[in-house]
């Protein structure tokens, strides 16, 4: 800090501060006219001649014939900062025509809603949350299926988290360090043998008094041990 000790006649301002100092005013006005032509995901937006498209297979055991889901995404703001992936429609393909009526529906509700836009993921949790009275069924790999419409959900949700829509939820390093302590001590545990869990000898053979093996059978009117060879005939 400098002390200004006589009377101030006449001032002038630098340039090269006076050009920052508009640079930095200006900045906001530059940004907020940015953001302003940011498109967004609504109702009204046209449909592209081309869309990128990824389609997943699901196959269970409750049908004969596989279904084929399809979700198209739409690029906003291609080339900018601002560029996003988002869900434009999804179509359900199969040969089983047995559920062909809620298809249909279900595809055109949920078309309806990515793009309408806003956060489309509250569909993931509803779908997942769906239960058939029949019972569900297991997936490869070992995961629970309440019904066909929450494979559905578990579908929607990889391609959410393929695009950047949604986190994949994984465990943590402690979480996973955990686990595969946990796994390893299972793995152990189950890997060891028992002596006594596979049997090589005759069943009903006695309780060999040398050896105490129960290997003792009857041979030859006598009892003859078939592990260390002991018969009480000598």
């Amino acid at each position: 800090m400098k002390r200004i000790e006589k009377k101030i006649i006449k001032y002038s301002v630098a340039q090269g501060q006076a050009e920052d100092l508009g640079n930095d005013e200006a900045a906001p006005e530059a940004q907020k006219e940015d953001q302003a032509n940011v498109i967004r995901m609504h109702e009204n937006l046209e449909r592209p001649e081309e869309l990128i498209g990824t389609t997943y297979k699901v196959k269970t055991p409750v049908a004969d014939h596989a279904m084929y889901v399809t979700i198209n995404d739409i690029v906003l703001n291609e080339g900018s900062k601002y560029e996003k992936r988002r869900p434009f429609e999804i179509f359900i393909n199969s040969k089983n025509l047995d559920h062909y009526q809620w298809i249909v529906a279900l595809t055109r509700v949920m078309s309806a809603v990515f793009r309408k836009g806003g956060d489309v993921t509250f569909l993931v949790d509803e779908l997942k949350e769906v239960f058939d009275p029949r019972g569900g069924y297991w997936q490869t790999g070992g995961r629970y299926m309440p019904s066909i419409i929450a494979e559905l959900g578990h579908v929607v949700e990889r391609h959410l988290i393929d695009i950047g829509m949604l986190k994949p939820t994984v465990p943590s390093e402690k979480q996973q360090q955990i686990l595969s302590e946990k796994r390893a001590e299972f793995e152990a545990r189950t890997a060891q043998k028992d002596a006594f869990s596979k049997n090589f000898f005759p069943a009903g053979a006695q309780l060999c008094t040398k050896c105490n093996t129960a290997a003792a059978v009857m041979m030859d009117g006598c009892m003859t041990c078939l592990n260390c060879g002991y018969s009480k005939c000598g």
